[in-house]
């Protein structure tokens, strides 16, 4: 049987239409990402190549980690599509951080809020150091390192350079575990404590290290387990 095309749905049920009539809210996630992916191909409409998409990843979250490249090689993609997508998740994640900024970041609920979304779509460990003013609002984020998290990679000098540089009242360690699991390792564990340990000599708190995962539990936080 033929797939209908989105041109042939009444006008009210089109994606585009309905969002300018009704908002985003009207809309289904397929609704949402058929609009971004504009068209499909012979034999499938964007919805149904909305619906793949979200099948084959079985979620948002899961469409979100995708690479471009392995996007762009499924049927009914390609490089266009695969780097429209990569910016609307890239786009979304950075409203989230905008609007995040002007809050409180001290809690592990406030930072998966924040860096959450991103860094769970990443396939690679990423360490990061949130730097805080005296109300712990953000000031800035930076990366320390990528790829590889191990203790010599992250030193504390690496990670406490950028604290001192932009005058932090406190900061936030933030990495991830590709894995999905967030429970800490050794090395997490020995890192913590020493850039704990360098950080109270330079009167310079660390409120918590905090390790985003993709499961239940979605993060883990040191503090919270009494570590810190």
């Amino acid at each position: 049987m033929r797939s209908q095309t989105i041109r042939e749905l009444p006008e009210g049920e089109r994606p585009r239409e309905k969002l300018a009539l009704r908002g985003t809210q009207s809309l289904s996630d397929c609704e949402l990402l058929a609009i971004l992916l504009r068209t499909g191909v012979t034999g499938l409409s964007a919805l149904d190549l909305a619906r793949k998409l979200l099948g084959h990843f079985q979620s948002l979250e899961g469409l979100a980690r995708a690479a471009p490249a392995e996007l762009a090689s499924l049927h009914g993609m390609g490089p266009a599509k695969a780097v429209q997508l990569a910016a609307a998740f890239g786009l979304a994640g950075r409203l989230a951080v905008e609007q995040l900024s002007r809050q409180r970041i001290d809690t592990p609920e406030a930072v998966c809020a924040l860096l959450g979304v991103e860094m769970r779509s990443l396939q690679r460990e990423s360490l990061r150091v949130l730097l805080l003013d005296t109300k712990h609002r953000l000031l800035r984020t930076e990366e320390i390192s990528l790829g590889s998290l191990n203790e010599s990679i992250a030193h504390p000098r690496e990670i406490l350079r950028p604290a001192l540089l932009h005058s932090a009242y406190a900061f936030l360690l933030v990495h991830n575990h590709p894995s999905g699991d967030p429970l800490p390792s050794d090395a997490d564990h020995r890192l913590t404590r020493r850039i704990a340990d360098a950080a109270r000599l330079l009167q310079i708190p660390l409120l918590d290290h905090v390790i985003l995962g993709s499961g239940s539990p979605a993060w883990f936080s040191f503090r919270t387990a009494g570590l810190l």
